[in-house]
């Protein structure tokens, strides 16, 4: 019986013995990621990860988009982490491809994702079973976060940034969100239902990310943030 069958067969048996063993032993698991994680990470130096969504299509303005800012980023000495999927990710790991510079892919196993976009250097791919370990390597390595259309996992990962540096558990680092259409409808709810309506949110925190409709513009925040700071670790 594989190991998964025999933890749901504990639960249906209210077998409490066998699912604290399993809690046990899955310690050792993320503690394997994390270590290969930041045994990896450690090595490639400064990089900007690149999130959106995996189902955009290579014909997108934003998969072009992202390529291009890959692109541009890579030609200015950063390395581009990405999930190592398909769409707004495969696209950034080719531009960083294209620039001859550092292409990762932090990826995570998935029933609907089954493999990792061609164009991640091959030893900076990374395989994680668990997304907060997986978020983790996106935080600590990263200086900076471009963030392009996605679903759920995007906004997931965004959202999680901005409050670790709301809560200065990190380090202040540049956010960019690209297409401002895209983003038009949260921000305006945020602005209005958030900060105007429930005071939720402070209007300081709006600060916490910069707004970009172009490959270029989206270099330069990052670029300019960089003049004013030292490379470094965000925790």
């Amino acid at each position: 019986m594989m190991h998964e069958e025999k933890i749901k067969e504990a639960f249906k048996q209210k077998d409490w013995h066998e699912i604290k063993t399993h809690d046990s032993w899955m310690l050792f698991k993320v503690l394997g990621e994390f270590a290969n994680g930041f045994e990896t990470l450690a090595k490639i130096g400064p990089c900007v990860s690149i999130f959106g969504s995996a189902r955009t299509k290579p014909e997108s303005e934003y998969y072009k988009l992202s390529e291009k800012i890959a692109f541009l980023l890579t030609k200015k000495g950063y390395g581009i982490i990405t999930g190592g999927g398909p769409g707004i990710m495969e696209a950034a790991n080719k531009g960083a491809k294209e620039a001859a510079g550092k292409s990762v892919g932090l990826a995570i196993n998935l029933p609907f994702e089954d493999s990792a976009n061609k164009y991640i250097d091959y030893d900076k791919l990374l395989k994680f079973d668990y997304f907060f370990a997986r978020k983790t390597m996106f935080v600590k390595y990263s200086q900076g976060f471009i963030v392009l259309p996605g679903g759920f996992g995007t906004l997931d990962e965004m959202f999680e940034s901005l409050t670790l540096i709301q809560t200065e558990k990190i380090c202040k680092f540049p956010i960019v969100l690209v297409g401002k259409n895209f983003w038009k409808g949260l921000l305006d709810w945020i602005q209005n239902t958030m900060i105007n309506d429930e005071k939720t949110v402070s209007p300081k925190d709006l600060e916490l990310f910069t707004l970009a409709d172009s490959a270029e513009e989206a270099v330069e925040i990052i670029d300019n943030f960089y003049s004013k700071y030292y490379l470094k670790p965000n925790f």
